[in-house]
């Protein structure tokens, strides 16, 4: 089942789209679940981290698609976007959001069903595995590969992707029991889960990381810390 979103203030369009769509999935085999939006704000209000593919209006009076991709962006990196525009002059702005392309409207059936085949053909989206999560700020979807460490402080658990310091609302070791199942991820501390694909270099009891961030590693975690590492690298230290 394959969840897809399209964001559009025209109801009209929504469903001849929506048949094109079922038109697709009868050809192809698979299963959709539509959701319909009106406007960017409801979209992200109501924002689903298990949407696998976004068709986005960009011209919308409330909130246009632009400005709506830019914050889809800010937490989930894997969703697929297709914009839909009757304005050329836009195209080139909606790549800078990661879209996978756009449709013109009126959307022919052999445009779409081509743009969907190439969609489906680098399809990503379930089978990367990915952490989701929701605080203050918003709901998040962050693949595994992203996440680049895990830090405690007291109650706290903060996430580091991507530039950001999203806190998540669970213990750590819940966080943990998801984490270590990865083979990326390793505890050289107990305050700490590490990205192993993000340490550049071990310096006595710190890891220096791609980021130039230094993280502890206690002595009595070193010795299993370092050989995990050393699997994971796949030489010698």
């Amino acid at each position: 089942m394959f969840n897809i979103a399209i964001c559009d203030d025209e109801e009209a369009f929504i469903r001849i789209l929506e048949e094109k769509l079922r038109q697709y999935a009868a050809e192809t085999g698979r299963e959709f679940c539509f959701f319909a939006y009106h406007d960017g704000s409801d979209l992200l209000q109501k924002y689903r981290s298990d949407y696998d593919l976004i068709f986005m209006d960009i011209k919308m009076e409330k909130l246009n698609g632009l400005r709506t991709a830019e914050e889809i962006r800010r937490t989930d990196s894997t969703v697929g976007l297709i914009f839909l525009t009757s304005l050329k002059q836009y195209v080139w702005k909606g790549y800078a959001y990661g879209a996978v392309n756009y449709l013109l409207k009126p959307v022919e059936y052999g445009v779409l069903k081509m743009e969907l085949d190439r969609y489906f053909a680098r399809y990503q989206g379930k089978d990367e595995p990915y952490l989701s999560f929701q605080n203050n700020s918003g709901k998040y979807k962050v693949p595994y590969r992203n996440l680049c460490y895990v830090e405690t402080n007291r109650r706290n658990v903060t996430l580091h992707f991507e530039g950001q310091e999203q806190v998540v609302y669970r213990t750590m070791k819940e966080v943990s029991a998801l984490l270590l199942k990865q083979p990326q991820f390793a505890c050289p501390h107990q305050s700490f889960i590490v990205n192993m694909s993000y340490v550049k270099g071990v310096e006595g009891l710190e890891l220096v990381l791609t980021t130039g961030e230094r993280i502890p590693v206690s002595q009595p975690k070193r010795k299993d810390f370092m050989r995990k590492l050393t699997d994971y690298w796949g030489d010698m230290l």
